[in-house]
């Protein structure tokens, strides 16, 4: 296979990891950090570089964190009607939730700085875009190398608490996403949902609904 299918590949079954994770084996830390690796090449603004990592193995931790974890996810659901076509998404969120203890290594992905309190969307487009780069480069590397995630949010409703478990400083340091990492199951490197077409979603010039 060349080189771009090869690319292509990666790319098109690099997906949001739930169900897929093995729960019992453990990730090696060279294996982390060698994705991590990969993650800070990625582009930010001014190329400032402001992510930081905390990789959470402890299982006491993990075990707190996803207590937050859960709350904050039953707080989404009930905020929201889902969709027919979405309902099996939610599944698997479900059941990330139930087990994100058992998942082996939690990162946790933090910007330098705090967004202003009344960010405009250009701050808030800036702030976050120069991290969720990184995210995306961690994730392909994982994959890459057998091993899995999804970027999650439903623990930042207890950003705080959170904060405090983990001693970040609040008031220096942003949390921006957290990845449950684990080695994948077999078959996890099968084309992903189905997407629509570049074609039907893209526009020329200007905007049309057409």
């Amino acid at each position: 296979m060349d080189r771009s299918r090869m690319g292509n590949d990666l790319l098109t079954t690099t997906r949001a990891f739930r169900r897929r994770l093995d729960l019992t084996r453990p990730v090696a830390r060279q294996d982390l950090l060698d994705c991590l690796d990969v993650a800070v090449h990625a582009p930010s603004g001014t190329n400032r570089q402001p992510w930081r990592f905390l990789v959470v193995e402890d299982p006491d931790t993990k075990q707190q964190i996803a207590e937050y974890y859960r709350k904050g996810f039953a707080a989404y659901l009930s905020a929201r009607t889902p969709r027919p076509d979405q309902l099996g998404d939610l599944a698997s969120g479900r059941y990330l939730a139930a087990h994100l203890h058992e998942v082996p290594a939690l990162v946790v992905v933090c910007s330098l700085g705090r967004p202003p309190a009344n960010a405009a969307g250009l701050q808030l487009a800036s702030f976050y875009g120069s991290v969720y780069p990184a995210v995306w480069n961690f994730m392909l590397a994982l994959h890459d190398r057998g091993l899995g995630s999804t970027m999650t949010t439903a623990h930042l409703v207890y950003e705080q608490e959170i904060a405090d478990l983990l001693g970040i400083p609040f008031d220096q340091i942003t949390q921006v996403a957290m990845l449950p990492v684990a080695h994948l199951l077999p078959g996890a490197r099968s084309p992903g949902p189905h997407r629509i077409p570049a074609a039907e979603v893209t526009m020329w010039n200007r905007w049309s609904e057409e």
